[in-house]
């Protein structure tokens, strides 16, 4: 297949791979003055300060109001919020959120939409992390807007809020170039995970939506699409206040096809391929089939190879998912681990929540969150030190609950490696990968796919890093990494594009 008739889609790919060869040419010296801020201010609007009720008695608050105002102050914190204010040698502080970000960049920005609640009268608002406070900056009801742009969900009409998250550019591209858009996407997966969680713990119900008009949503928020474009809206049905039937809806809509575009210089693909996935319109856009089911059966079922089952008793986050909340919190990507070997009770813990959402249900968490699209997510584990499992590369099977061994060999070093040299890769006791055949995603997506495919992988990576820190276990995620080489030198079938890699140790 020549270069031309590839997708955008697939032509980004292609061009944002790190490669042996050629890696040392695209590492650039960075100047650290220059850094881009990772918060967004404004100046002028309403401010509502949520400090005040994150109270250690929030349990036992009886006024509906004040109440209200706890919920939302607890999603907001622990989907997006400061956890950490750590100085540095140069006097300035570093920041730490709930979400991991790549290079402590941060390039989402969350906002919220009311249709008019209790405490919130309607307009758009901005959270703004840095005081933990949301700023109503346009006040006026349009609600109705939002249901045009998002082409009349079937979940607005439902929803008095609703969470959007945005990103900025140029926080990731100053260091990671045009592939920053891969960490852009994973690092809002990121974030709604910790949505998806927090709204379950405060008895919301999110509401996952892909498809939408991206100028009109952009026009909405009133930002400079050059600078700051939206990637998702959630609508967060009230179950307290208002329940309604809980049902899952579409989450996606697929884009066109491009393979018309233009020569790209470097600088310029990340730009012109995030406008290339847009939306204008949901006519004449069919509808692919299966958008937020399961498929019956697993990808992959080699024959002869060696199954491990991985199923296991739910872990219990405490009464009120206090556990759950707390793990939030107190999140951190590790920095180094000891080469020490975890449990395989622990691996399967790992698998068991982010994989089988429905054996939490009677803790209060949803049975069936909203992804993009898991039937297009594939996952490989490489095992260097789990006790009770035989080092290997393995497929893991969420449908039957087992890892089916693909290649038998300790991958230490060749994963040192291919994660660049990072002894994360080299020390971890796992290391799980997620994947997705391309070809398939753009045929049933268009090029949009490529957001869905990174923003899910985000979010299941995201649910790997919370369960590892409430076992005491280190976790990292890692976006950079030699892309073909790892189907290589592990096994993983070649259709299988790495879209994300998160590491699982002992911490040091």
């Amino acid at each position: 297949m020549s270069e031309k008739s590839l997708s955008i889609a697939h032509h980004y790919h292609q061009r944002t791979k790190y490669d042996p060869v050629t890696i040392a040419a695209k590492n650039k010296s960075l100047d650290w003055n220059k850094q881009p801020i990772p918060f967004k201010e404004y100046k002028i609007g309403q401010v509502f300060n949520l400090k005040s009720y994150l109270s250690e008695d929030a349990d036992i608050t009886f006024d509906p109001l004040t109440r209200e105002w706890e919920r939302l102050s607890l999603i907001l914190l622990c989907s997006y919020g400061l956890t950490a204010k750590l100085p540095t040698m140069y006097g300035s502080y570093i920041y730490l959120r709930s979400a991991p970000s790549a290079g402590g960049l941060y390039p989402a920005e969350v906002y919220l939409i009311s249709r008019g609640t209790a405490i919130l009268p309607p307009g758009l608002y901005h959270y703004q992390p840095q005081s933990h406070s949301l700023i109503r900056f346009w006040e006026s009801e349009i609600w109705s807007d939002l249901q045009v742009a998002c082409f009349d969900h079937p979940a607005l009409e439902t929803s008095q809020l609703s969470l959007v998250t945005t990103a900025i550019f140029h926080r990731s591209v100053w260091r990671y170039e045009d592939r920053a858009y891969r960490r852009i996407c994973l690092d809002t997966g990121h974030v709604l995970a910790n949505i998806e969680l927090s709204c379950a713990i405060n008895s919301y119900r999110p509401c996952l939506i892909g498809g939408f008009n991206d100028q009109k949503m952009n026009d909405l928020l009133y930002l400079d699409s050059d600078q700051e474009n939206v990637l998702t809206v959630i609508a967060c049905q009230d179950l307290v206040n208002s329940p309604a039937e809980i049902l899952n809806y579409n989450t996606a809509l697929p884009s066109q096809i491009d393979t018309n575009y233009p020569q790209l210089f470097d600088g310029e693909l990340l730009t012109y391929f995030h406008q290339a996935t847009s939306i204008e319109t949901a006519e004449n856009l069919s509808s692919p089939t299966q958008v937020n089911g399961q498929s019956l059966e697993d990808k992959y079922n080699f024959p002869f190879c060696l199954k491990v089952s991985t199923k296991t008793q739910p872990i219990v986050w405490v009464e009120n998912l206090i556990g759950l909340e707390n793990t939030m919190l107190k999140r951190r990507s590790t920095r180094s681990y000891s080469g020490e070997n975890i449990s395989l009770e622990e691996l399967k813990a790992l698998l068991h929540f982010t994989y089988q959402p429905q054996d939490y249900s009677d803790q209060g968490l949803a049975p069936s969150p909203d992804y993009f699209d898991l039937n297009l997510i594939e996952t490989f584990v490489a095992v260097s030190g789990v006790n009770g499992l035989d080092d290997g590369c393995y497929y893991y099977a969420p449908k039957a609950q087992e890892l089916r061994q693909i290649r038998f060999k300790n991958f230490r070093q060749e994963l040192h490696y291919l994660c660049l040299g990072q002894n994360l890769g080299k020390d971890a006791a796992a290391v799980i990968f997620h994947t997705a055949d391309l070809h398939q995603a753009v045929a049933k997506y268009g090029d949009r796919t490529y957001r869905y495919l990174h923003l899910d992988a985000g979010h299941l990576g995201q649910k790997l890093n919370l369960v590892a820190i409430y076992l005491g276990l280190g976790v990292s995620g890692i976006g950079g990494f030699f892309d073909d080489q790892v189907n290589e030198v592990l096994g993983i079938p070649a259709d299988e594009a790495v879209i994300y890699i998160t590491t699982i140790g002992q911490p040091s």
